[in-house]
């Protein structure tokens, strides 16, 4: 018979422990989806915001489709000097 009393008191510790658990949860659910919903809320105003300056941008600067870009600079490797090579000899 202890050992059913022990299960039982351990039964009603994580019991209860659960039910903290299970009143706190829809808070936390709760709190979390508000935060997410502002957070659309704010995106959504950045998107607006960032396709206004967009579209200021192609208003004001001139076509480049018709220019031809300039082709990226590599850099030149120098070549080795004879000294140096026979310097590692």
């Amino acid at each position: 018979m202890e050992i059913f009393g022990g299960f039982m008191v351990m039964m009603s510790i994580i019991g209860l422990f659960l039910a903290v658990i299970w009143l706190i949860m829809p808070f936390v659910v709760l709190a979390i989806k508000g935060k997410q919903d502002r957070t659309l809320e704010v995106l959504e105003g950045i998107e607006k915001r960032l396709a206004a300056l967009e579209a200021g941008l192609q208003r004001n600067t001139p076509d480049v489709a018709g220019r031809e870009t300039p082709a990226p600079v590599s850099p030149v490797s120098a070549p080795e000097s004879e000294s140096h090579a026979d310097g590692v000899r």
